[in-house]
């Protein structure tokens, strides 16, 4: 059959199809009767009395007799969005209230910006203070760590002498806890730091913002 044929038959098929289901709407406009009309995933549009198979998980109006669409069955992938969305505007909601929560909390508790920079030079004092202690604990641990090292360069397995002794384990044990120590404090120092560097930023913007509210720049 010619092609030319084949796409009138099927655009004769459609057009038989849409007044079919135009007339079945037509005809239950006095009845009451409800329609479904759903569009597949191929771009097909399906009517019918009940929810089609075509339909499921997908967008579904529901019409009256007259073709008036009542509602709309949200598929999975509206229902979805629909889900996210809410999420979305729900923390857009939850991060407003934090944000003027804050605002009251920086005008009730401070009087001006001096307020603001004498509270967070106390902190970063302190954060500093804990600094140095740490700083000065390491320093002991290494110089405890390189007199354990000396000890144990005379024991075996670490000796090449003969009749060196193995290593004694309350110096084994010694040597592992300075070691641990060592990478304790140290962790401790990245954290100080990182605290510090939080705070400063933090006070920053705080103080940013209390010269919005306050109007002054």
């Amino acid at each position: 059959m010619p092609k030319t044929t084949v796409h009138w038959l099927r655009i004769g098929v459609i057009a038989t199809l849409n007044v079919v289901a135009s007339a079945a709407i037509a005809a239950g406009a006095s009845s009451g009767l409800t329609y479904y009309r759903c569009i597949d995933a191929g771009g097909r549009t399906h009517y019918s009395n009940s929810m089609a198979p075509e339909c499921q998980g997908r967008d579904t109006e529901v019409l009256n007799g007259h073709g008036t669409v009542l509602r709309v069955i949200e598929g999975e992938a509206s229902a979805a969005a629909h889900r996210e969305r809410d999420a979305r505007d729900a923390q857009l909601r939850k991060e407003r209230e934090e944000a003027a929560q804050h605002d009251h909390v920086l005008l009730d508790t401070y009087l001006s910006v001096d307020d603001l920079e004498r509270l967070r030079d106390q902190r970063l004092e302190l954060l500093q203070a804990q600094l140095k202690i740490t700083e000065q604990n390491i320093v002991t641990l290494q110089d405890r760590e390189k007199r354990l090292e000396q000890q144990v360069s005379r024991y075996k397995p670490y000796s090449d002498k003969p009749n060196a002794q193995p290593l004694p384990d309350n110096v084994a044990e010694e040597l592992v806890n300075t070691i641990n120590g060592l990478r304790n404090y140290q962790e401790m120092i990245k954290t100080n730091r990182a605290e510090q560097a939080t705070l400063a930023a933090n006070f920053e913007r705080d103080i940013k913002r209390f010269k919005e509210l306050k109007g002054t720049h």
